[in-house]
């Protein structure tokens, strides 16, 4: 067996109608299942076009546990590509700013250029950009260089 790619994320959620309009609205992914998420009993779904779904998100209502804060074992955060250069880096930035989506960062890793912002559910979210004329390929030490400060 050998791993190809990464399919899919599901997430749980609180309110699946309030993060489909965070993912569906502020960060333009397509929603592909239901228009209304109670009409599924609390599912949503997205999709870029490259496979069925890439985000699946399970409403499990307000008494679930929420997420832990600080360090712990689990998801870290994930990342979506938002296009290939820094002006469309920053102009994703300015919409989840305008949005009120909380900003947790952001970072130069050599190979992307990334900001990292929090889902309502507080999932963390980077948001990237692969930094042209990187040859990751060629290079995988480029991969683990040091974190640099971001200048958009």
């Amino acid at each position: 067996m050998g791993v190809q790619e990464l399919g899919h994320v599901v997430l749980y959620v609180e309110d699946a109608a309030r993060s489909a309009r965070f993912y569906r609205d502020v960060l333009g992914w397509r929603q592909i299942i239901p228009e209304d998420p109670a009409a599924t009993g609390g599912v949503a779904a997205f999709s870029g076009g490259r496979t069925h779904h890439e985000l699946l998100l399970i409403e499990v209502g307000p008494g679930a546990e929420p997420i832990p804060s600080g360090r712990r074992i689990g998801m870290y955060h994930f990342g979506l590509r938002v296009g290939d250069t820094d002006e469309e880096l920053r102009a994703a930035l300015e919409r989840v700013e305008a949005a009120g989506a909380k900003v947790l960062g952001s970072s130069d890793h050599t190979v992307t250029h990334s900001v990292y912002i929090a889902d309502p559910d507080g999932n963390e979210v980077e948001l990237y950009i692969d930094v042209p004329g990187v040859d990751w390929r060629n290079d995988s030490a480029l991969i683990a260089a040091p974190v640099k400060p971001l200048a958009l």
